[in-house]
């Protein structure tokens, strides 16, 4: 799945406006001024990971904001990290204000306000690659990852050139990639997300993140991950393993905003949607995947899948073999 926008082939009266309800349906709504309206210039393509999408763009200079109307009126839930490849970009959000120069990433919220900007001052475009995926996917608490919007994070060194390279080479050669291969790496672009912002949460938190608490509830989920094909995996076994009172592990992930059963759900239904897209286990009945990961009774299963995922496993798996796009839209 594609979405390719070049205003070159539009009047110059056109292309705002084009531009505007290109934007709005391949990323959000927000409203635009062009700083030249006459000489504006832009290009998109939009290409589709699964749940998560990647856009290469480039444009003339702007302002775009996203106001708390539109947020009301249409809010996808969408977190969006984005690499500046040239020009000079600026965004506001959460009380943060940043100026970005190429190399660097920013990242930021969909059911946030912000105002952005594209201009360098000499009147010269940007261009830029943004990943989008939906919020719930990020396995990160969302109270934390809120410190890091509209924060500059480097892409030139450690795990942000990485992922920066990673980017670039999706957006410049995803057209080499067939449709199962954009499915891994969908799942591979979010890994990579979540550990640069784990990175920097570990520069700006390192002392809280490697306290007592934070220790033992990585080693809890650790150990989790290690079991989700477990179907007794419990509360309450999970406790014993680790010598503690079910009040106190209930108390681990409340510090952490979730549940201990809603994060099993959430895990044992993200190894089954990467079994369920993945070509080598095409000959697995959903129902063996799911077995797979620790759901025994079917209906059991397809429940859970659909609260999270927003259709049915089938409907899922039939849905990435036909290369669209299945947002996460349920709650764990």
């Amino acid at each position: 799945m594609e979405t390719v926008f070049d205003s070159s082939s539009l009047p110059a009266h056109e292309r705002a406006e084009a531009w505007r309800a290109t934007t709005a349906l391949a990323l959000v709504t927000t409203r635009l001024k062009l700083v030249d309206p006459a000489a504006f210039d832009a290009r998109l393509r939009a290409m589709s990971l699964g749940a998560p999408q990647v856009t290469a763009m480039s444009y003339g200079p702007l302002v775009s904001q996203r106001t708390p109307a539109m947020i009301r009126r249409s809010d996808p839930e969408l977190y969006q990290i984005a690499l500046v490849r040239t020009g000079s970009q600026g965004i506001e959000q959460a009380r943060n204000r940043v100026r970005l120069r190429p190399g660097e990433l920013v990242f930021y919220d969909s059911s946030r306000p912000f105002d952005a900007v594209a201009d360098d001052g000499c009147g010269a475009g940007s261009e830029s690659v943004l990943l989008q995926f939906p919020k719930r996917l990020l396995r990160l608490p969302a109270a934390k990852v809120t410190g890091l919007l509209a924060v500059p994070l480097s892409g030139t060194h450690g795990i942000g050139r990485l992922f920066a390279q990673f980017l670039t080479t999706l957006a410049d050669e995803h057209q080499a990639c067939a449709p199962a291969d954009l499915a891994r790496l969908g799942h591979t672009a979010l890994d990579l997300t979540t550990a640069v912002l784990a990175h920097h949460l570990d520069e700006d938190a390192s002392a809280a993140l490697r306290s007592p608490q934070q220790v033992l509830f990585l080693r809890i989920t650790s150990f989790i991950d290690q079991n989700l094909h477990d179907p007794d995996l419990s509360p309450a076994a999970i406790a014993a393993a680790h010598g503690l009172s079910l009040r106190s592990l209930h108390r681990v992930f409340q510090r952490h905003d979730t549940s201990v059963s809603a994060y099993i759900k959430g895990r044992r239904v993200d190894r089954c949607r990467r079994d369920l897209t993945d070509p080598g286990m095409q000959h697995l009945t959903v129902h063996a995947i799911a077995a797979r990961w620790g759901f025994p009774r079917p209906a059991d299963f397809s429940r859970a899948f659909r609260s999270v995922v927003g259709v049915s496993p089938s409907q899922y798996r039939a849905l990435a073999r036909a290369g669209a796009t299945v947002a996460v839209t349920g709650s764990v």
